[in-house]
């Protein structure tokens, strides 16, 4: 599916191709909660990233959270790099070089019309803040962090 994007200002626009793009996928995490807003939580897709095409690219900015681990307290930089608009901070998608052929679009930049997902993941509830309620419907999954079924494999085994 082609799919398009953009930030709130639209100084920035782009597009890029998906065969996994049900928002399903709800991450409780402080970084995506502090970087995205909403909900107490941040809502990714699955897009290829060489299909990547971006309008405004002199106006997109990185950041590279650091991330804590609360087991040992160690903390260490990111790979993934989270790009947003440095013109209105709208965050656009989240790309690691750990996966170079994928890259996580945030579904808030989506303005393609998207498919309502028949069950969601709830992750990182280890991070969830509390005054964020958990709307957990029948079929829903929950994760203290990540699952280990792929944003791919969740695709697959809901969609057929």
């Amino acid at each position: 599916m082609k799919i398009k994007g953009s930030c709130h200002c639209q100084a920035v626009t782009f597009s890029f191709n998906s065969e996994n793009f049900y928002p399903y996928q709800l991450c409780y995490c402080s970084i995506c909660r502090k970087t995205q807003g909403g909900g107490g939580y941040a809502i990714n897709l699955s897009g290829q990233f060489q299909s990547l095409k971006v309008k405004g690219k002199e106006n997109i900015k990185t950041y590279r959270a650091k991330v804590k681990n609360p087991e040992d307290k160690r903390s260490w930089q990111s790979t993934g790099e989270r790009n947003f608009c440095g013109i209105c901070g709208s965050g656009l998608w989240l790309y690691s070089p750990e996966w170079p052929d994928l890259f996580h679009p945030f579904a808030s930049a989506i303005d393609t019309p998207l498919p309502a997902a028949p069950e969601h993941t709830h992750l990182m509830l280890d991070f969830k803040a509390p005054w964020v309620p958990l709307h957990k419907e029948k079929k829903d999954k929950t994760f203290k962090r990540y699952p280990k079924e792929s944003i791919k494999e969740w695709h697959e085994r809901v969609l057929g």
